[in-house]
Protein backbone atom coordinates (compact mmCIF):
# COMPACT_ATOMS: atom_id res chain seq x y z
CA UNK A 1 0.00 0.00 0.00
CA UNK A 2 1.16 3.30 -0.82
CA UNK A 3 0.82 6.09 1.72
CA UNK A 4 -0.13 9.79 0.24
CA UNK A 5 2.46 12.28 1.81
CA UNK A 6 1.55 15.81 1.38
CA UNK A 7 4.68 18.57 1.06
CA UNK A 8 4.52 20.61 4.00
CA UNK A 9 5.82 23.97 1.64
CA UNK A 10 2.72 23.45 -0.95
CA UNK A 11 0.03 22.90 1.99
CA UNK A 12 1.60 26.02 4.12
CA UNK A 13 2.07 28.57 1.10
CA UNK A 14 -1.27 29.11 0.97
CA UNK A 15 -2.73 29.25 4.73
CA UNK A 16 -4.38 31.89 6.20
CA UNK A 17 -1.50 33.28 8.15
CA UNK A 18 0.49 34.91 5.11
CA UNK A 19 -0.45 37.91 4.01
CA UNK A 20 0.43 40.71 0.45
CA UNK A 21 3.42 42.54 1.80
CA UNK A 22 3.28 46.29 2.10
CA UNK A 23 5.14 46.88 -1.87
CA UNK A 24 2.24 44.03 -3.27
CA UNK A 25 -0.92 46.21 -1.68
CA UNK A 26 0.98 49.05 -3.00
CA UNK A 27 1.60 47.55 -7.09
CA UNK A 28 -2.16 46.27 -6.70
CA UNK A 29 -3.51 49.76 -5.99
CA UNK A 30 -1.32 51.46 -8.72
CA UNK A 31 -2.89 48.93 -10.94
CA UNK A 32 -6.18 48.98 -9.63
CA UNK A 33 -7.45 51.56 -12.77
CA UNK A 34 -6.10 49.40 -15.20
CA UNK A 35 -7.95 46.29 -13.65
CA UNK A 36 -11.21 47.93 -13.18
CA UNK A 37 -11.31 49.33 -16.92
CA UNK A 38 -10.57 45.81 -18.02
CA UNK A 39 -13.65 44.50 -16.07
CA UNK A 40 -15.72 47.29 -17.69
CA UNK A 41 -14.50 45.76 -20.86
CA UNK A 42 -15.15 42.39 -20.00
CA UNK A 43 -18.73 43.41 -19.33
CA UNK A 44 -19.86 45.38 -21.85
CA UNK A 45 -18.42 42.16 -24.13
CA UNK A 46 -20.10 39.81 -22.41
CA UNK A 47 -23.77 41.44 -22.45
CA UNK A 48 -23.41 40.53 -26.23
CA UNK A 49 -22.55 37.10 -26.22
CA UNK A 50 -25.75 36.02 -26.64
CA UNK A 51 -27.16 38.43 -29.12
CA UNK A 52 -26.01 40.86 -32.04
CA UNK A 53 -24.43 43.80 -30.84
CA UNK A 54 -26.57 47.10 -32.12
CA UNK A 55 -24.90 50.20 -32.29
CA UNK A 56 -25.59 51.18 -28.59
CA UNK A 57 -23.86 47.62 -27.52
CA UNK A 58 -20.63 48.75 -29.72
CA UNK A 59 -20.10 51.94 -28.51
CA UNK A 60 -20.35 50.72 -24.95
CA UNK A 61 -17.46 48.54 -26.49
CA UNK A 62 -15.71 51.27 -28.04
CA UNK A 63 -15.42 53.42 -25.02
CA UNK A 64 -14.34 50.18 -22.45
CA UNK A 65 -12.15 49.90 -24.93
CA UNK A 66 -10.87 52.98 -24.40
CA UNK A 67 -11.04 52.74 -20.90
CA UNK A 68 -8.98 50.27 -20.85
CA UNK A 69 -6.34 51.26 -22.38
CA UNK A 70 -6.09 55.07 -21.15
CA UNK A 71 -5.92 53.31 -18.06
CA UNK A 72 -2.71 51.07 -19.64
CA UNK A 73 -1.15 54.21 -20.85
CA UNK A 74 -1.30 55.91 -17.78
CA UNK A 75 -0.11 53.05 -15.79
CA UNK A 76 3.13 52.77 -18.39
CA UNK A 77 3.49 56.44 -17.99
CA UNK A 78 3.67 56.52 -14.31
CA UNK A 79 5.91 53.41 -14.06
CA UNK A 80 8.28 55.44 -16.74
CA UNK A 81 8.32 58.71 -14.65
CA UNK A 82 9.22 56.97 -11.78
CA UNK A 83 12.06 55.26 -13.15
CA UNK A 84 13.47 57.91 -14.83
CA UNK A 85 16.41 59.44 -12.96
CA UNK A 86 16.01 63.42 -11.11
CA UNK A 87 11.87 62.63 -11.89
CA UNK A 88 12.44 64.01 -15.75
CA UNK A 89 9.63 62.18 -17.51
Amino acid sequence: MDHIVTVQDAVTAFADWIEPTSAELAAIEREMPVILADVDLLDAQIITLDRTPNELDERRIRRARRRALAARVSLVNLAAGASLPGGAA
